[in-house]
Formats: C-alpha cells, structure tokens, sequence
C-alpha cells in the first residue's frame, strides 16, 4: 500500500478508501442485534444503532425500505437485518445500510410457513375443485374459538343482527400458545362427529404472527381438510394469512367478515321480501282488473239460448239469400264471358285457302331465291377455279417453260447463281431431268443434258 499511495492523504481521501475496503471486502449480509438510539427524520429515514452485549453498529435504512417493513420500528426491538457494511465519508462513521428487516425469529417462522404450505398445495388441500359451497340459510351454525375472546364476540354479535334465527354452537378451545393446535383439531373433531351444524367458522382476532401461529399448525390444517362439514376461516386481520385461510373452504377476512358471509342478512332479506310482496300486489291487482274487464265483456255478449237460435235463424236466411244471388251473379257472368270468347274465337279463326295461298307464295320465293344463290355460288366458284389456274406453275409448265432448281430444290432465277458444272434439276410439264452446267469460252452457261 505504501508503494502506490502518497506519504500524505488528506481525510476525505482516506475516508473513501475506506469506504471502499469495506465495500469490497464484505459482502451483503444479515445481521442480528436490538434497536436502540431509534430517529425517524422528517424525511422518513429511520436512523438508529443495532446493539448486542459485546457492541453495536450505526445503521441507517431509507424511506422506501422502512415503508415496505411488516412492523413498526421501535426501541428495543430484537431484529434482523440485511444490507451492505459502508462508511459515511463525511463524518467517517462506520455504518451498514440496511434493505431488509424482520423481527427475530420470524425468519424461521416464514421458512416453516412456506415449507409447509408448499407441502400442503403439492397434496391439493388448496385446490378449488375440493372446496364446498357455504349452505345458503344454515339453521345451525358452529364456532371453533376461545370463549374469553373477543373475536367471539364480534362474531355472535353479528350473527345475532343479522340472522337472530340461527342457533349457534360454540366448541371452546384456545388459540394462542402451545397447547392451541392440540385443542383447535379436537375442536374440529368434535363438531365432524357431531354433526350437529351445518357450517364451522375457525376464528380469532388479529395479533403478531406468533400469536397466529397455532393456526399453521399441520395438524389443524388437516383436521380442517377432512372436516365434513363446509368451513370457513376468520383468523387476525385483512393482511393476516394463515394455512386454515387457504385449507378452509371460505377465507374472510376477519372474524366478523366470517359472520358476515356465513348468513345472510336478516333486514336484507326481510326488505327483498317486502320489494317482492309489493310487485307481487301489484301484479295481483293489474291481473284481477284485466279480468274484471273481461268478465264484463263476456257478460255483455251473454244472451238467452232461444234469441240466439233466432238470431242464429235470420242469419242462416239472409246467408242463404245471398248465396243464391251470387250463384245467379255467377251463372250470368260465366255466360257473358261464354258469349265473348265464342266470338273471340269466330274472329280469330284463320282462313285456310288464304293462308294456304300465302304459303304456297312464299314457298315458290324460298325456291326462286335459292336456284339464284346456287347460280351466284356456281359463278364465283368458277371464277376462283380460272384465277388458281392461272396462278398455277404447271400451267405455265403445259406452255413449254421449266423451271430449274439447284440442289436444294429452290428455283434459280439469275445465272449468275449457277457454277462451273453444277447439277441442276429441270422441271417441265410432264416430270423432271437432270442437267449440268457447262461455261464454254465464250462465257454464256449452257446445260447439258
């Protein structure tokens, strides 16, 4: 160290360096000990010492982490807390600063709660599937809890205000220490052999997880589980959660929201059934007056039997009168209709002589036509047949010409195309021979033959 620093620092630098020794030198860790010297600023930093018997520690834990703690930090407490050993350069105070803290021996709680109830999920005590629905109006109802608490009370309170018809049956036991488990399962125990309510609440009012602990208790969340009868869980406060809260069939989330939603309300109740007995008057009424209005109507149109045979009579004659009038109507009108189409028929009747001399007409004209079309047809055709045979080579042939052709068959029209004893085919009128060509001294090609 003496090779790279110089021979004199200056505090803050020696602060810094120390700062950043114990940084590096240790890592973030946990710590047990009590609270002491305990300031909350304005801010809402807490500033405080962590003591044991043999020393203590600054150490000093920011507003957002003291916000986030399950407690409230006092003086005396045991804790224990998690952060990083520092140095606070501008005083040279050697401090830790803590992101963690939970009261002691609440670490080894959380770790059994968690096992356990992870035990417990992996068997399916918690699955939904096996939860029982709560029976909507249960005539008797039992209450698992200590009878010197008050949680009791708030629950047969409410039960007596809202639903003063339900007999309740109390199975005493204690809730707290440890002693608890052992007597809340026999509890449970006693009321599933009883058989003698129609729904459990397990209860107990708020407190520290220690003073909850009976109900993570194993045993008791096993008795629950094979309880017959529907359960419902109230223990401690809204935040409170034990393993009962998750095995019961129903959580609440205090004992008096167990009774609350374990029956319903009786003033509730008793004001839906006035709503109801109100519409149901109502309807009453309205139905009574529709059919006053109709017994009315039908008294309106009762008549004696004999009138109505009368009546029944003049109708029969007056229908009979005009069933006869419409026959006569009909048989006239189906005679004028007769008449005019016999006439219809005599004007449109075709002539036979007319039309026969009509067509024989036409037929000579359809025969004058076509000897002229043929006659047209045949003198084009003839004209077409003399133009092919003028335009014909072996008309030409026929008049003593030929044509020459070279070995590839095409026709030589210069001399200047044909060579120095070329073969040529000639051909004339009646076939074809053979000649070559012959270039005497004179320059003119001749062929022979």
């Amino acid at each position: 160290m003496q090779d790279v620093l110089p021979e004199l620092v200056s505090v803050s630098e020696l602060n810094r360096l120390a700062r950043g020794l114990l940084e590096r030198g240790l890592p973030p860790l946990w710590v047990s000990g009590e609270i002491s010297n305990l300031t909350v600023a304005a801010s809402g930093h807490a500033y405080f010492s962590l003591k044991d018997k043999g020393g203590q520690i600054r150490a000093v834990m920011f507003r957002g982490r003291v916000a986030g703690l399950p407690f409230r930090l006092r003086e005396g407490v045991q804790v224990e807390a998690f952060g990083q050993v520092s140095l606070y350069e501008a005083r040279g105070d050697y401090q830790i600063q803590l992101d963690r803290m939970r009261e002691a021996g609440l670490g080894r709680l959380f770790e059994a709660f968690e096992r356990l109830k992870r035990q417990l999920g992996e068997e399916g005590l918690f699955d939904s599937a096996r939860k029982r629905p709560l029976p909507a109006f249960p005539r008797r109802i039992g209450i698992v809890s200590s009878p010197s608490g008050a949680a009791l009370r708030d629950v047969v309170s409410t039960l007596r205000r809202r639903m003063p018809s339900a007999q309740l049956v109390l199975y005493p036991t204690l809730v707290q220490g440890e002693a608890a488990p052992a007597q809340i399962v026999a509890a449970i125990t006693q009321a599933a052999l009883r058989q003698e309510v129609d729904v459990l609440i397990v209860c107990r009012g708020g407190g520290s997880i220690e003073d909850l602990w009976a109900f993570n208790d194993e045993a008791v969340a096993r008795a629950l589980a094979a309880c017959p009868i529907p359960t419902i869980s109230g223990v401690g406060h809204e935040t409170d959660f034990t393993i009962a809260d998750f095995v019961a069939d129903l959580r609440a989330p205090t004992p008096t929201g167990a009774a609350e939603q374990v029956c319903p309300d009786r003033q509730a109740l008793l004001a839906e059934l006035a709503q109801r007995e109100q519409r149901l008057r109502r309807a009453m009424q309205r139905l009574l007056h529709s059919r006053m209005q109709a017994l009315d109507a039908l008294s309106a149109r009762l008549t004696h039997p004999g009138q109505r045979l009368r009546q029944q009579a003049q109708l029969l004659q007056r229908d009979q009168a005009r069933l006869a009038s419409l026959a006569r109507s009909a048989v006239q009108q189906a005679g004028w209709r007769l008449e005019r189409l016999a006439e219809r028929h005599a004007r449109s009747r075709p002539q036979a002589a007319a039309a026969q001399a009509g067509l024989d007409a036409l037929a000579e004209r359809l025969r004058q036509a076509m000897r002229r079309q043929l006659a047209q047809a045949a003198l084009h055709q003839q004209h077409l047949a003399d133009r092919l045979s003028a335009l014909n080579p072996q008309a030409v042939l026929q008049r003593g010409y030929a044509i020459v052709e070279n070995r590839k068959g095409q026709a030589v029209r210069s001399p200047d195309a044909l060579k120095q004893n070329e073969r040529v085919t000639l051909r004339l009128a009646d076939g074809v021979t053979q000649a070559e060509i012959r270039h005497p001294d004179g320059g003119q090609r001749q062929l022979d033959l």
